[in-house]
């Protein structure tokens, strides 16, 4: 089908990602990280469109943002895709850190592909019709804890100088995100008077 396009672009961009990643590094180590790192940045435009879909429709009908929303769950798996190669090659690039993460640090990030795969695996009709409610319970929590570790990972990197630009850069991004959420939340819930 062709509304399946988002899915295959989204592992298509985090392959390049991820190959331009190990290319780029000069020792095993600096690839991997590289890759991890780039293959993130990639996904993570791609889960602010899943994000803003119905966002952006309420605020602006139009046919791109109508057509944003009818595909929005491939938009979604193609997030779950790209952050697949993402997760491959991080728990690569972890394996080959002289330092043992501590369990702590791994428990945002577990957390958040917990519900990228709770909400691949519930992304379709019978899914929905068989969770009833709890269906959009999963995703509305899911989609805003993702959210949460995204702003917060690049938030953590706006103290260190070599990485204030994308730690800006993406929790402006993140911000923005929110801000046109609260609108349009605040637009469906605000009563039209005659």
């Amino acid at each position: 089908m062709a509304r399946k396009w988002p899915m295959a672009l989204g592992l298509a961009l985090s392959l390049l990602a991820l190959a331009a990643g190990l290319a780029a590094g000069t020792t095993q180590h600096e690839s991997w990280h590289l890759a991890a790192r780039w293959t993130a940045r990639v996904g993570f435009p791609i889960f602010l469109l899943t994000y803003l879909a119905s966002s952006l429709f309420r605020l602006s009908p139009a046919p791109w943002s109508r057509a944003l929303v009818r595909d929005r769950r491939w938009w979604g798996l193609g997030f779950a895709a790209s952050h697949t190669v993402h997760l491959v090659a991080l728990v690569v690039a972890v394996s080959l850190d002289p330092e043992p993460r501590t369990l702590a640090s791994l428990v945002p990030g577990s957390l958040a592909y917990l519900f990228i795969l709770a909400m691949a695996l519930t992304s379709s009709s019978a899914a929905m019709r068989a969770l009833g409610r709890n269906w959009k319970r999963l995703h509305t929590t899911g989609i805003h804890v993702i959210w949460l570790i995204f702003t917060l990972a690049y938030a953590k990197r706006i103290p260190m100088p070599e990485t204030r630009a994308i730690g800006l850069t993406m929790t402006t991004l993140a911000l923005m995100a929110l801000l046109v959420r609260v609108l349009a939340y605040r637009r469906r819930s605000t009563p039209a008077f005659a």
